[in-house]
């Protein structure tokens, strides 16, 4: 923790020194509206864009942030390629599938460097091992990060997708599928939907992290359409400097950046539940925010080549534009 805190500080004293220059007259330059689309409805992951927008981080890039939320980080994805919005936040492993078949697209700094990918489930099911699975019912959206990669997890456990009974259940009624007995458990993002349904019901949640469990990859972090890139090289570095500074500036001031976004978006958690899951969240960071090294892209790229059908993937920078947030 000391090591997390100490390269947030450094993001915080670097990335002050980035804001943008003001105009011939002395004034700032005029605001470029930029929009940012999440890669699901706000929960508090989010909560850092909220803040850098309510502190002033973004305007002093030059920039006005529009935040919208997303539908799962595939369709994230597919709205970033198509251009339909200019900054994707989005997991990691529909990113490569993504990419893989032809997307123009590229990921300039993954933030949650530890994935939050997992099974979750109530604790009374006696579930600790991913072989206590066998012959439960697991609930999964289509079009989400985890239902891609469920089964590549199963493989990394010794099991097969036969072992396993996946209800597909629509994003809105998943909690509830699990709460009601419907299903044994879900899958999703355990920093999310855990303290939601504790918060909700007062159940204890326990979960199985695909991270722990043979499949550490990388989490969520910002997406760029290439065309986007090519175009607007300084305001993507802009727009990534004040993203630095938000993250790092939340992890120090967590029940802040949850009042910014109680303030600002919609949708949201109470705000007991929004510092629950930014709590959760700011380890996953792992070091500087969207600060990545090549062994971690290496290593989730063949994860994805070895469990989910990656094949000829081919190196990190097929992926990774490292020149944005920086390579550690």
């Amino acid at each position: 923790m000391r090591r997390l805190l100490a390269a947030l500080l450094l993001v915080v004293t670097a990335a002050g020194c980035g804001a943008s220059d003001p105009g011939p007259t002395g004034r700032p330059a005029a605001l470029k509206n930029v929009t940012l689309t999440l890669n699901w409805v706000p929960y508090g992951e989010h909560a850092p864009f909220y803040y850098g927008k309510m502190k002033g981080f973004y305007e002093n890039e030059g920039i006005n942030l529009e935040i919208k939320p997303g539908g799962g980080s595939g369709k994230t994805i597919q709205a970033v390629a198509q251009e339909q919005t200019d900054f994707g936040w989005a997991d990691t492993p529909p990113l490569l599938k993504g990419i893989h078949t032809g997307m123009k697209v590229k990921s300039v700094g993954v933030f949650l460097q530890k994935g939050p990918a997992s099974i979750e489930f109530l604790a009374d099911k006696g579930i600790t091992t991913p072989s206590d699975l066998k012959g439960k019912t697991v609930g999964g959206t289509p079009g989400d990060a985890m239902y891609a990669t469920f089964p590549a997890w199963l493989k990394a456990n010794g099991m097969q997708a036969a072992d396993v009974k996946v209800v597909n259940v629509d994003a809105a009624g998943k909690i509830a599928a699990l709460t009601e007995g419907k299903v044994d458990a879900i899958m999703g993002f355990f920093h999310d939907q855990a303290p939601t349904i504790e918060g909700n019901t007062g159940k204890k949640v326990n979960y199985l992290l695909f991270a722990d469990h043979g499949m550490n990859m990388l989490g969520t972090g910002l997406v760029v359409n290439e065309n986007y890139l090519a175009k607007n090289a300084d305001l993507v570095k802009a727009f990534v400097r004040a993203t630095q500074k938000s993250w790092a500036e939340a992890a120090n001031n967590i029940a802040a950046a949850a009042d910014a976004m109680v303030a600002m978006a919609e949708q949201e958690p109470a705000k007991a539940v929004l510092v629950k899951q930014l709590t959760l969240a700011i380890p996953l960071l792992q070091g500087a925010p969207g600060v990545n090294t090549e062994a971690k892209w290496v290593e989730t790229i063949s994860l994805m080549s070895q469990y989910a059908e990656l094949k000829d993937a081919g190196s990190p920078s097929k992926y990774w534009d490292s020149t944005y947030a920086g390579k550690g």
